[in-house]
């Protein structure tokens, strides 16, 4: 079952041994989803971050604008960007730093994971 994320509070997200919010956004990282929101004319979503089975080392992280949130989902706030995640996402993201890059070829979030073990060349899998 679904709900809407307005009716989550904020409070619901500490998990046993996790900090208030297990991700941060750097400012460029934040400006970016603002954008990204603003251009879409989404201002009603939240960014999904997640972590999936997948990818060279295991696991890769997902990052998308949703505007549901499950019952068991935990909310959270960086940078004045609402964020979900699942709980078993938020176990692997706790301490994860999310920021946006650009180069000559285009332009990317990108995650620094502390739980991170190992990660793939390209950033988008790793393994913990």
């Amino acid at each position: 079952m679904t709900q809407d994320v307005k009716t989550k509070k904020a409070t619901d997200l500490p998990i046993h041994g996790q900090s208030e919010s297990p991700v941060d956004l750097t400012d460029t990282a934040a400006a970016e989803v603002k954008r990204l929101i603003e251009a879409q004319n989404l201002q009603d979503h939240y960014l999904r971050i997640g972590v999936e089975g997948g990818g060279c080392s295991g696991l890769m992280y997902s990052l998308h604008l949703d505007n549901q949130v499950n019952d068991t989902d935990r909310m959270f706030e960086s940078k004045g960007i609402k964020m979900v995640c699942n709980p078993q996402s938020a176990v692997y993201l706790n301490g994860t730093k999310i920021d946006y890059v650009t180069s000559m070829v285009g332009g990317g979030f990108k995650f620094i994971n502390p739980n991170a073990t190992r990660s793939c060349g390209c950033g988008s899998s790793f393994s913990a």
